[in-house]
């Protein structure tokens, strides 16, 4: 496994300090009883914990006990119930709450231990610098599996990268200009989406944009969760489908939602396995390349980020940051005088800089300071976004996936 390093840079600050939000539970039965103004304080004190005790086993997860802290209460919506991760913890397993370190300090193999990347998953949400709520425990389970339905997928993804053009199975999918790529016929949506982006089941690469592959390895990972958990929705996905897909920024609100802000970013190095990132290309002239203006990818856990373009070589902050930063050096305008990026030309580039200590440093010092907002281009930017995206609750009676009507 890969480890990462960063010598002797110097990263942002934000994340220091910050006392873990962590995880936000509601519609626990004992909980509400906990909270009854007319329940003793002692009395409410024993049932919070052993609500937290009893979602703790239920998340396999029993053993974090000692090292979770918890506290109940009430307010408009009703009673709540907060877990998170003590302070000497975050210390020790993220300092700085840098996620990328957990299966490191943790001795976790998230990589291939199914039940490791669950726990990564876990403790990192405990740790989170603003609350992530969920209506129910069954709520935050399938939270937890689409993670890791999204995590699996991605690391079998493997693409042709295009901008300018896009294939599909055709035996699965049919395209219209107006409608995008929908399905045909008596298609299970779940295998038309893994035969498109797995080679090792379809045989062949298909042409996609960064942004289109996340897209796809969120949406199944959402679907498979759909299919086990609320298959009434599943089937009304499924339909939606067969008539026009969802994209873009619709894609974004009808399925993910959105942590941090440029006012207020999260820590730059607080990631949790199944989010989806982005990293902003910071160079001006570059950023006009149609594709390079960032890179859309998953967080795969163990300090990894997904690579969509190569086999199951997937990048680090370090490769994903170098590789962004030399897109300067590979520019180039072609014969209609469109800006192009020659990926070939930077490759030595990238190998040059990550095997240089001195020049490493630099080159991170510089990339990993947060972006700039969106047409904002100075010498003060770095390629590091004020947040994370994740998945919308799914749940019959608490889901708010809004999907479009038939």
């Amino acid at each position: 496994m890969r480890l990462e390093t960063f010598g002797s840079m110097t990263l942002p600050q934000a994340g220091q300090g910050l006392t873990p939000s962590g995880i936000v539970l509601r519609g626990l039965a004992s909980e509400a009883q906990a909270v009854s103004q007319h329940t003793p304080q002692s009395s409410a004190q024993s049932a919070a914990k052993s609500a937290a005790q009893s979602v703790l086993e239920a998340l396999g997860q029993a053993d974090l006990a000692e090292t979770v802290r918890f506290e109940s209460g009430r307010d408009q919506q009703g009673p709540w119930l907060r877990l998170w991760l003590d302070e000497a913890s975050v210390q020790a397993w993220a300092p700085a709450h840098n996620t990328l370190l957990l299966c490191q300090n943790l001795q976790l193999d998230s990589v291939n231990q199914a039940a490791d990347l669950v726990r990564e998953i876990v403790i990192a949400l405990l740790m989170g610098p603003i609350a992530f709520e969920y209506p129910s425990l069954d709520e935050l389970l399938s939270a937890i599996r689409i993670r890791s339905n999204i995590v699996q997928a991605a690391r079998k993804t493997t693409l042709d990268f295009k901008t300018e053009e896009a294939e599909r199975p055709a035996d699965c999918w049919t395209y219209d200009e107006e409608t995008g790529f929908t399905l045909l016929p008596g298609v299970n949506l779940i295998e038309a989406l893994i035969k498109a982006t797995q080679p090792e089941v379809s045989g062949r690469l298909y042409s996609f944009s960064c942004y289109r592959a996340t897209e796809y390895v969120t949406l199944l990972g959402i679907a498979q969760e759909l299919a086990l958990s609320n298959p009434h929705a599943y089937e009304h996905l499924q339909m939606v489908w067969c008539q026009r897909a969802i994209m873009s920024e619709e894609f974004h609100e009808v399925f993910l939602r959105e942590q941090g802000s440029l006012a207020h970013p999260l820590p730059p190095l607080f990631y949790v396995p199944g989010d989806r990132v982005w990293f902003r290309n910071p160079d001006e002239a570059s950023a006009d390349a149609t594709g390079f203006e960032g890179s859309w990818v998953m967080y795969l856990g163990a300090g990894l980020f997904t690579n969509f373009w190569q086999e199951r070589q997937q990048y680090t902050l370090q490769e994903k940051c170098v590789e962004i930063y030399h897109w300067r050096h590979g520019l180039y305008r072609d014969a209609k005088g469109e800006a192009c990026i020659d990926e070939e030309r930077i490759k030595p580039m990238v190998a040059a800089t990550l095997a240089d200590p001195g020049e490493l440093d630099q080159v991170m010092r510089l990339m990993t300071r947060y972006r700039e907002p969106r047409g904002v281009y100075t010498e003060a930017g770095g390629c590091i976004d004020a947040t994370r995206e994740f998945a919308r609750w799914v749940r019959p009676g608490t889901a708010d996936m809004v999907l479009p009507e038939q």
